[in-house]
């Protein structure tokens, strides 16, 4: 058996989900739209280079919405999912994630965005499990602000997609072939773990390690 493992924004996605929510709550008048997108973008800045403190930054982008409704918040979650990244997916990624499906690997996709935002998106591209960034809640459901676990960024992707494997009697060895397509350097810790790093629709850091290492460069969006 192999194992298909997908990073979210970047690479099924041609933008950042994250960053995209951020200005989906400005526009429903949830946050001041000159602090909240500065900020936004600040956080964004620093997971590209790397140095995102995830603990802060969830507590930032989940402060506009978190004390609202349960209700309000989830149809303000469809409305996103309808009208931002909906018309965001492309065929190619689609088509990249069937193909592994269709084959019969285990298939996940594996991201540092929060599991609010990405699990419809997951659902989406009909992959069943999602390894996210998984918010906490409170015991009437409603978020923290904090996250529960282990964050899935980083090197805290490793011991995700472990604990994962291990709760189906599983281990990264036990499969033949296993699979990362990513764009991020941010991904670089997991990419070396797996047999067949993939990097796809790599940022210019990622595209010389990759060159660098021998690994396939694959483009979904031109």
């Amino acid at each position: 058996m192999k194992l298909a493992l997908f990073d979210l924004d970047g690479t099924l996605l041609p933008g950042d989900s994250d960053h995209a929510f951020g200005e989906f709550v400005i526009a429903q008048g949830w946050a001041d739209a000159a602090a909240h997108r500065a900020g936004n973008n600040a956080f964004y800045e620093q997971y590209k280079l790397g140095t995102l403190d995830i603990a802060a930054y969830v507590r930032f982008c989940t402060a506009p919405w978190r004390d609202r409704p349960v209700a309000e918040i989830e149809a303000a979650r469809q409305r996103f999912l309808r009208d931002v990244i909906v018309p965001e997916v492309r065929e190619p990624a689609l088509a990249l994630v069937r193909r592994h499906r269709e084959a019969g690997d285990l298939a996940a996709i594996v991201t540092a965005t929060n599991d609010f935002v990405t699990r419809p998106i997951a659902e989406l591209f009909g992959v069943p499990t999602l390894i996210a960034t998984e918010l906490e809640r409170d015991g009437s459901g409603r978020f923290t602000g904090a996250i529960r676990g282990t964050p899935a960024f980083r090197e805290g992707k490793i011991v995700r997609v472990h604990e994962w494997l291990a709760a189906l009697g599983r281990r990264l060895s036990d499969f033949e072939q296993s699979c990362f397509y990513s764009d991020s350097p941010n991904d670089l810790p997991l990419m070396e773990l797996v047999s067949h790093p993939v990097a796809t629709n790599p940022v210019a850091p990622l595209r010389e390690a990759a060159l660098a290492r021998g690994w396939p460069i694959l483009e979904l969006f031109k």
